[in-house]
């Protein structure tokens, strides 16, 4: 006879994790089965020569609803980063500049620097309030319930100039949406633009994994299965690649759409389905730059995308007297790591001078399947599939953080009724 759980979840990734506490709080105890030798799927952070090394550039959006439903923000000691952006732009046939564009409703010393700025025209500035007040009036199921476009074409509808669009919002936002077209979803960009503005970006003190391992801490040991991939589900039944099989009353599906659809035995979504990212981290004796700002690319076909150095925001992922800096290019699908680290060296070289060659490569995370692609056509998923089988995560609704966590209370919601 198999073992038998009330409920059974395949993956420990924050829907997961938020789907079993949820449950828990309601006097179910989920098993959760996770595949890997560690909690948190995307949100992990890996400790190598003694510097915090998070699984791709990672960040928590305080605003985000669902994360202020259920973490304690106190003790995962969140470090802030400034709200705004350094831009390095460089005209054709000119040398390069820095621009910095801040917050002032964070800021409020900075409005005149903000509004003089060459990233974009005064009318520019006075459109981002306008963006800010119109995210600002529709609650977030409203801003979701929009007929979208793309955000290149809602940033043009508004009258943003081709100047803004190229200095700030390609950079910044498709480093958040991991595409520099902007052909995500406006209802998407809305949202983030918000979660943003009204908020903080931050980092927890020892890592982005603190999160899920906050979560997971909220579970007994005997909750969580480590090792153990699932080979198969039939109905109640689940097949583990060890040969154990396991029955449950329910079945959560709390993995990707690539691993869901292998699963259920389905067409496997092509790779245009998810966007790529590429991390490189590297140790630096000092801080190529102190104003705890994330630094912008316009230049997009470079090797170096965005860069934060994050010891600067959080002092303790490096050791004393180092500095960490971590360096995003985004789109590959496939990765050289020798050259793309010679490329990022020889840019950066330009940025910073010579110093960078004395950088040591620490290590690079390469994540084909960073996020799911979300354009305006994108739908929903249904979060119950079966009398017994549910799903959730992020590829169930949008991409982030909040949707993981979000679908993973509402499964636990629909089965604890």
């Amino acid at each position: 006879m198999p073992a038998e759980s009330p409920i059974i979840i395949v993956g420990a990734g924050m829907a997961g994790l938020t789907c079993a506490v949820y449950l828990k709080q309601a006097g179910i105890d989920a098993l959760l089965l996770e595949a890997s030798d560690g909690v948190g799927g995307r949100v992990r952070t890996d400790i190598v020569d003694g510097f915090l090394l998070d699984r791709g550039f990672q960040i928590l959006l305080t605003a985000y609803p669902e994360a202020k439903r259920l973490l304690n923000y106190s003790s995962l000691d969140l470090q802030l980063f400034r709200s705004g952006a350094l831009i390095r732009h460089r005209e054709p046939n000119a040398s390069a500049e820095w621009m910095k564009l801040l917050n002032p409703f964070q800021e409020p010393l900075s409005v005149i620097q903000t509004l003089t700025s060459p990233v974009g025209t005064i009318a520019d500035k006075i459109r981002i309030v306008e963006l800010l007040r119109r995210t600002q009036s529709l609650t977030i199921s409203e801003l979701f319930a929009q007929t979208p476009t793309t955000t290149f074409a809602l940033l043009h509808e508004m009258g943003f100039s081709d100047q803004l669009i190229e200095r700030f919002f390609r950079p910044f936002f498709g480093g958040v949406f991991l595409e520099d077209a902007l052909l995500t979803s406006s209802n998407f960009f809305e949202f983030c633009f918000r979660m943003f503005f009204v908020g903080d970006a931050a980092v927890p003190a020892r890592g982005i994994g603190a999160i899920a391992e906050q979560l997971a801490n909220r579970l007994t040991p005997g909750q969580i299965r480590l090792n153990s991939p699932v080979a198969q589900i039939d109905g109640q039944r689940i097949q583990l690649v060890s040969g154990e099989t396991l029955s449950a009353r329910a079945i959560v599906l709390a993995v990707d759409a690539a691993q869901a659809a292998r699963l259920l035995h389905r067409s496997v979504p092509a790779e245009r389905g998810f966007t790529h990212t590429t991390c490189t981290y590297f140790a630096a004796s000092q801080s190529p730059n102190t104003q705890k700002l994330l630094m912008l690319n316009t230049q997009r076909s470079s090797a170096v995308h965005n860069i934060a150095v994050m010891s600067d925001i959080a002092p303790a992922y490096a050791p004393a007297g180092q500095s960490l800096v971590s360096v995003s290019t985004q789109g590959l699908e496939l990765v050289d790591e020798v050259a793309l680290t010679l490329h990022i060296r020889r840019e950066l070289s330009e940025w910073f001078g010579a110093d960078v060659q004395q950088w040591r490569h620490l290590k690079t995370y390469h994540i084909p399947h960073a996020l799911p692609a979300y354009g305006p056509e994108a739908v929903h998923q249904p979060l119950q599939l079966s009398a017994t089988l549910y799903q959730c995560g992020d590829q169930t609704a949008y991409p982030s953080l909040n949707a993981a966590m979000q679908t993973g209370r509402e499964v636990a919601e629909l089965i604890s009724r």
